[in-house]
């Protein structure tokens, strides 16, 4: 029966990142970004988050769906860094300086793959400028396979307390077969490290790719159980050759089935569980006393395109270098994917937005129903009614409610639902993706390819 949902289910839909995904964005101008955030500063979310995406990687992995692109010349990334200096000193002015920093992400490409002394003074230009909240979280994406013990240490003293270390796996023949450089310091030794600095640690792994099986990959999580990082995210690699035709590499060598794939992470969750970590959202596994396992308890997980956040930790993002993009209460914008054009244009004053997308009333309404959905894998209408101002049969119209559609998913045992209440079983969560699309109007008519859920 099991394996009978997994394919009637395991259809494309949107990850819901974003509401709306970022496939539907548009032509949009730095006008209209730049009266965004003026507007942002009136919104009731009042702390700053920054995201800074540095694109390059020493090598590019087969199965990366990110933007990401070769390592440059040193001259190339120091007035690639120098770029993103002259974005935050066009951005910080139009932001109110009685607001406050909640949240620093680095993503890429592989942020390590910079020197790191770069990292640190661009960190000290956002933290000079605003003040910081109690405990924001300072993190950024770790690359393992070209760090030295010298490069940790120095990221520690970059003002991070959270670093992402992106294993994806422990096994040598999958590394090779995707590409991908093992760790160059034993991970034990890396832990020592950054725990002596009160460093918090997230570990990434991949699942679903060549080489892998439900055997190899449970060694995994059993290695970094016996590691206990603070974090651990189960990624489900999202095979969109059309989109990355590196991937298509990746099908020489055979991906796992379906259910195989849905077998590799229902073990490793049990063994988590079972060593007492507890779910959050689609692929976080969290310590019991973790603030997402508090928030998730309390029904007020956040997310944005940086991951699982709390609302203490995260509201408004802004964005910064290529291809970045802003999370603003009523509109996305996206920066250029072009290195050159990025530079050149940022160096004459003036910003590079290229796409995004401005949110209808309507649709900022969507937008609450399914992050709430997605993070807390329930609805309660007439709390969120309330929480939004608006009546229920308001919320339910805005998205595409349906009750034909909704009995489906309760017969086959995904959620449960009355007219006041909506709820994933636990059964049902690796699809919740697929009840979030069916409360989206825009996927009525979808002309957009997607991922499937497994």
């Amino acid at each position: 029966m099991y394996t009978e949902i997994i394919n009637k289910y395991n259809v494309p839909v949107p990850r819901y990142t974003s509401y709306p995904p970022a496939n539907y964005f548009e032509p949009f101008t730095n006008a209209r970004y730049l009266e965004a955030v003026q507007q942002s500063n009136q919104a009731s979310e009042r702390a700053l988050s920054f995201y800074l995406h540095i694109p390059f990687c020493r090598h590019l992995c087969h199965y990366c769906g990110c933007n990401s692109y070769p390592m440059a010349r040193p001259e190339i990334i120091e007035s690639y860094v120098e770029a993103l200096h002259q974005e935050i000193d066009l951005i910080l002015p139009l932001l109110d300086k009685d607001r406050s920093i909640a949240q620093i992400h680095y993503g890429g490409g592989s942020p390590t793959a910079i020197p790191v002394a770069l990292i640190k003074e661009l960190n000290a230009h956002l933290l000079s400028s605003f003040p910081a909240i109690d405990r924001p979280e300072i993190a950024i994406e770790c690359h393992p396979g070209y760090l030295s013990e010298k490069d940790w240490l120095q990221l520690t003293e970059c003002g991070f307390n959270r670093l992402s270390i992106g294993v994806q796996d422990f096994n040598i023949e999958v590394l090779k077969t995707v590409n991908r450089r093992p760790s160059l310091l034993p991970m034990e030794d890396i832990f020592i490290l950054l725990r002596e600095k009160g460093i918090s640690i997230n570990l990434d792994f991949l699942y679903g790719l060549p080489k892998q099986t439900v055997e190899n990959f449970t060694r995994n999580i059993e290695q970094a159980i016996l590691l206990s990082p603070d974090r651990l995210v189960m990624f489900s690699y999202a095979h969109v050759p059309w989109i990355n035709k590196r991937q298509l590499l990746l099908e020489k060598s055979g991906l796992p089935d379906n259910h195989e794939k849905q077998t590799m992470f229902d073990t490793a969750a049990g063994l988590l569980h079972k060593s007492g970590y507890q779910s959050i959202g689609m692929d976080h596994f969290v310590r019991p006393n973790d603030e997402l396992s508090i928030a998730m308890q309390t029904k007020k997980l956040h997310r944005n395109f940086q991951g699982y956040c709390t609302r203490r930790t995260t509201a408004q993002v802004y964005g910064l270098g290529i291809t970045a993009i802003s999370q603003l209460e009523s509109a996305y914008a996206q920066n250029t994917k072009d290195i050159p054009h990025y530079i050149k244009t940022i160096s004459k004053g003036e910003l590079s937005i290229t796409k995004g997308y401005a949110l209808s009333p309507t649709e900022q309404l969507t937008r609450e129903v399914i992050e709430t959905l997605m993070c807390n894998g329930c609805i309660d209408w007439r709390n969120l009614s309330k929480c939004l101002h608006v009546s229920v049969s308001t919320l339910k119209a805005a998205t595409a409610y349906d009750e034909k559609k909704l009995s489906g998913f309760a017969d086959d045992g995904l959620i449960y639902y009355t007219d006041d209440y909506l709820e994933m079983t636990t059964a049902g969560s690796a699809f919740v993706r697929n009840v979030a699309a069916s409360l989206d109007k825009l996927m009525l008519h979808s002309p957009h390819s997607y991922s499937k859920p497994l």
